[in-house]
């Protein structure tokens, strides 16, 4: 009898976690960016044509939602541009404020743009945790994959200055020579720190694994729930 009111408990327990997770993911799916904002990145990156700075902004929606799937453990980002139109919006404090309140049920800080490296352990691990999901968002192989998930090819598509440039298998390229790139491949390897930490691991608060049913920027059309 204890046995089946647990079972039951926690039963009742992961519907909870799908259906607050699916509700945040819904959240930052159909969330509006305050007015100006895409303006501003427009001023910092000029050449950027509307069609490009909605690039970012699905590029940026897609880290958010990897943040929430990790089980809200640290994550890197790996795109200047989307790390810039995140600095933007981190500068509508209020805004800001509200849309993590509602998204992720706490402040999620601002973190620069990094790249995989041996030296930057910590960042090594939220690299592959963003990576992990953002290829399962897209039905990605993250250990061999095919293509790149867009957050990781933002930069290079749209020649940012001193973006990250990522591709997904470098074989040929490294023995052309191509020292320095960055493969999507590398992130299950543990050449590069001797571990592979955020790499396919579950989020700790349970998030990751119970299901968002899809991936994100799906329909908005029925209204879009705030967070608990």
């Amino acid at each position: 009898m204890v046995i089946l009111i647990y079972s039951l408990g926690s039963a009742a327990y992961r519907f909870y976690l799908r259906i607050t997770l699916n509700r945040r993911i819904a959240f930052i799916d159909c969330y509006e960016w305050p007015t100006g904002l895409v303006e501003k990145l427009s001023i910092r990156h000029p050449d950027l044509t509307s069609k490009d700075t909605d690039l970012i902004s699905k590029g940026l929606k897609q880290f958010f939602r990897a943040y929430l799937r990790s089980g809200r453990q640290y994550v890197a980002m790996p795109s200047q541009a989307a790390d810039d139109l995140w600095h933007e919006f981190i500068l509508y404090t209020r805004s800001y404020q509200e849309f993590c309140n509602k998204a992720f049920g706490r402040f999620l800080h601002h973190t620069p743009a990094v790249v995989l490296a041996p030296e930057q352990k910590r960042d090594n691990e939220g690299l592959r945790r963003v990576w992990w999901q953002c290829c399962k968002e897209t039905n990605i192989d993250p250990v061999n994959p095919a293509m790149l998930p867009l957050l990781f090819a933002l930069d290079q598509k749209l020649h940012i200055p001193n973006g990250f440039v990522y591709h997904p298998n470098c074989k040929q390229l490294r023995a052309r020579g191509g020292a320095g790139v960055q493969c999507g491949g590398d992130f299950a390897s543990s050449s590069y720190d001797g571990g592979t930490d955020g790499f396919g691991h579950s989020g700790s608060d349970g998030a990751d694994g119970v299901g968002a049913d899809g991936g994100g920027d799906g329909g908005c059309g029925g209204g879009c729930g705030g967070g608990d």
